[in-house]
């Protein structure tokens, strides 16, 4: 299991069979509003909210919940203010963690993602101790059943991706440009009828840390925790699990 795009599946897979389907909304309603908030509520000005409610219409939330909660960003409804949050944090075996907070309150949210840390094995960092170990990028994963290989990075690269990548572990071609191209990248491969099959702006690790048998399964469950937190929009980490690691943690 390695990279991005595996704990990347790893989640997607998570949310398809996850049957708690009013966390999902709760984490959705924060972002839709916290976008409307930051960038106005026409989705058509404002990349954000069009991915934000393209995530609502993906989890079947009502539409009258999504225009509430563009109204509560905008000002125009009352309701709770959210702020976004920041963490960076180490975990077990030294990975580098950045957790991603939307909240209503941040002394409960540091808290209790402290807590989790603390439980799994990991700890708080300061601002800006893992930062550096990521960049921002525009992410977009194309199954390697829908698309020949090399059309499909001559054709990425032509619209204005920055790489192409095919990893071998994983049945996903990746599409990684820079965070302002992503719409633009996303859009035209789409009108060359291109399935994406996720994107999103994320951050990359720019090195892996290699996670052994010993310490593999107590890195899962701190990632699972931090993910089913109320107020944890995305975490991202720089750990790499082996294949065959993951195939006995599975049994």
């Amino acid at each position: 299991m390695g990279g991005h795009s595996h704990w990347a599946g790893i989640k997607h897979k998570k949310a398809i069979t996850d049957a708690k389907r009013g966390k999902v909304w709760t984490k959705i309603i924060k972002e839709i509003a916290i976008a409307a908030k930051a960038g106005g509520g026409n989705p058509d000005d404002n990349p954000r909210l069009r991915s934000a409610i393209a995530d609502a219409k993906g989890s079947n939330m009502p539409l009258d919940n999504v225009k509430r909660a563009i109204r509560r960003g905008t000002g125009q409804e009352p309701g709770v203010m959210y702020e976004e949050i920041t963490y960076e944090a180490y975990g077990p075996g030294g990975i580098a963690v950045i957790i991603q907070v939307t909240t209503d309150n941040k002394n409960r949210a540091a808290s209790e993602i402290r807590k989790i840390l603390d439980v799994r094995g990991g700890n708080m960092g300061s601002t800006g101790s893992v930062g550096w170990m990521f960049e921002q990028k525009g992410y977009l994963a194309v199954k390697k059943e829908s698309a020949k290989e090399d059309e499909l990075m001559s054709l990425a690269l032509e619209v204005g991706a920055e790489d192409f990548r095919s990893p071998a572990d994983s049945d996903e071609y990746e599409v990684i440009t820079a965070p302002a191209d992503f719409e633009s990248v996303k859009t035209k491969l789409e009108e060359k009828k291109i399935l994406i099959a996720s994107g999103e702006i994320t951050m990359l690790p720019k090195n892996m840390v290699d996670v052994g048998e010993d310490k593999a399964e107590q890195v899962l469950k701190l990632m699972d925790e931090l993910e089913d937190h109320e107020d944890v929009q995305k975490v991202f980490s720089n750990f790499n699990i082996a294949d065959a690691v993951m195939a006995k943690l599975e049994k």
